[in-house]
């Protein structure tokens, strides 16, 4: 039976990127005749220090503690047929590992965001010295296989290795299915995120607050993934993410929204939370950025907006048309069920797992 180990940094049902890339798929891995490993760095514990302004010293002891635990996992490494790298295997700079393991096994290395660039959380900026832009490069090269999360880092990958494929960030059609909620009199507009991402959803506010003075108290704002986000001119108070009521939260949406700058890491995206949205068959508004152009046929099963005016009106739109929110969100989980659901994905994912150790 071939043996695959999973490396990352995050613990299963913890990072977005691991969750709906490749963590969906083991259960289908392990029926097809793999069986598998899964070592990440950062437990629940550390994961309250790590992502905290401060806390040097516990962070100095959560790196070492890592470096040793991927240096002892070396040395067995040549037990695995695979090595799925997601993201990257370590938390610093360096491509040190990657490219050890490498050696051992074939190595695949999925990514699904713009990661070359220098992007840091707010808590460990003092610390983007250890960061090295080159990275990413370093362990695309090393790769036996990469998987990236659309066109735009499939061309980025090509550039240092030639064995690339696109495997889209895909969702677990079976699971998500939008939760039956009390009816309400009021049209709820969405957007879902995390505490890094919250930037992004500021750039819809100004055409917000325009929605709040034409609707009133027919529209509420909803944030979900920063608890500690507060807008009180859209009497928005964030709300922390939580697994075990994730559909349960985003099924109270009526329209989700994802806007976007129109920048390089926005660019390596993969549409996650618009493809969530829609898998719920909420009606998805997303700014043209990136693979979201793939994903939405404007008008047909969601809609694309880019200027303040474009948001205002198909906003204004969705929230006017109960009949029309329905059929853009049916038509939105059509898309999911076709292209980018785990069903649609699986056996390709399969073909390429076997196809890279000969089986």
């Amino acid at each position: 039976m071939p043996k695959v180990l999973f490396l990352t940094l995050h613990r299963p049902d913890r990072s977005p990127s691991q969750r709906f890339r490749f963590e969906q798929y083991l259960t289908f891995l392990k029926a097809s005749g793999y069986d598998y490993t899964f070592s990440y760095l950062l437990d629940e514990k550390d994961d309250r220090v790590f992502y905290q302004k401060g806390h040097l010293f516990s962070k100095a002891i959560i790196v070492i503690r890592g470096f040793l635990q991927r240096f002892t996992e070396l040395s067995s490494a040549k037990d695995y047929d695979i090595i799925f790298v997601q993201r990257e295997c370590f938390m610093l700079g360096s491509s040190f590992f990657e490219k050890r393991f490498s050696k051992y096994a074939k190595m695949i290395f999925d990514f699904d965001d713009s990661i070359w660039l220098q992007n840091v959380s707010d808590a460990n900026k003092s610390f983007v010295w250890l960061k090295n832009a080159k990275k990413t490069a370093e362990i695309t090269s090393c790769a036996h296989l990469v998987f990236a999360g659309n066109q735009y880092l499939k061309d980025y990958a090509l550039k240092y290795n030639s064995n690339v494929e696109i495997i889209p960030t895909t969702i677990d059609t079976v699971e998500y299915r939008r939760v039956e909620l009390p009816g309400s009199d009021k049209v709820i507009v969405g957007w879902s995120g995390s505490i890094t991402t919250i930037q992004h959803f500021e750039y819809a506010v100004s055409v917000l607050k325009k929605i709040k003075d034409k609707f009133k108290e027919k529209v509420e704002i909803k944030v979900i993934g920063d608890s500690n986000y507060v807008n009180l001119d859209l009497g928005v108070k964030g709300m922390a993410w939580n697994k075990k009521t994730e559909l349960q939260d985003l099924s109270s949406f009526d329209i989700g929204i994802m806007p976007l700058p129109d920048d390089e890491w926005a660019k390596g995206k993969c549409g996650l939370k618009g493809l969530q949205y829609m898998a719920l068959e909420i009606p998805t508004i997303m700014s043209p950025v990136g693979v979201n152009t793939e994903i939405i046929q404007d008008g047909v099963n969601g809609y694309l907006a880019t200027t303040e005016q474009e948001w205002f009106d198909k906003l204004s739109l969705l929230i006017e048309s109960k009949e029309l929110r329905e059929r853009i969100g049916k038509a939105g989980r059509t898309t999911v069920l076709e292209k980018y659901s785990v069903e649609a994905n699986k056996q390709k994912y399969l073909d390429l797992f076997n196809k890279i150790i000969g089986r």
